[in-house]
């Protein structure tokens, strides 16, 4: 089996969280597995998967700007071929639009390539966060999570290639366009590598 690299975007947020969970999945499934933390463009070279993880949106795409990292991630998710997974902060950062469910739209730098609205705080501020089971539609049917949603998103409108794959309280939190999931909870955060284990399949085609 070919040993395969998962770039893991390592400017600020929950990096090390995701990284203990890509190699927990690696062990379960026999993987060979590399984790390449992206700081700068170059270390995108000769990925076989990417995870944007949660954070401050804002913050992170004010430092992938200032690193440059910006334009030539874009670029790679624009061509489709990378299996990307990208958790609350990162999630939004996929978003075509984002507003804040207190402060309505806001302008932060974005990678806007896939086909949803993010609003922001949808589930209220650090002291509404709470975890509850979910239904996650992945290829070959559902799998039960344990969704963590701490100043989580949600993703109010879905249109084009993106399509739900899992629904809470009547929004999605969850969003698939072609390689690419948005997630509007941190599976990072819990013991289950499902999700985790799903991108590493995905990565090895």
């Amino acid at each position: 089996m070919k040993k395969i690299r998962v770039g893991i975007v390592a400017l600020q947020g929950g990096v090390s969280e995701h990284a203990y969970m890509v190699r927990r999945a690696a062990r379960n499934l026999g993987i060979d597995c590399e984790i390449v933390y992206v700081k700068h463009a170059e270390n995108l070279n000769g990925i076989d998967a990417l995870i944007l993880p949660g954070g401050e949106s804002t913050t992170i795409g004010a430092l992938m700007a200032r690193t440059g990292l910006l334009k030539p991630l874009k670029n790679l998710l624009e061509a489709g071929e990378t299996p990307v997974l990208a958790t609350c902060a990162g999630a939004i950062l996929l978003a075509k639009r984002v507003v804040d469910k207190h402060v309505g739209e806001v302008k932060q730098p974005l990678l806007a390539v896939m086909d949803f609205e993010a609003v922001r705080n949808y589930f209220g501020r650090q002291r509404e966060s709470f975890e509850t089971p979910l239904r996650v539609r992945l290829d070959g049917g559902e799998v039960s999570v344990r969704g963590v949603f701490i100043r989580a998103p949600a993703f109010t409108k879905v249109w084009g290639r993106a399509e739900s794959i899992s629904d809470f309280e009547g929004v999605s939190v969850a969003v698939r366009e072609g390689e690419k999931i948005a997630l509007a909870f941190h599976p990072e955060l819990t013991s289950d590598t499902v999700i985790h284990e799903y991108l590493l399949r995905k990565a090895l085609g």
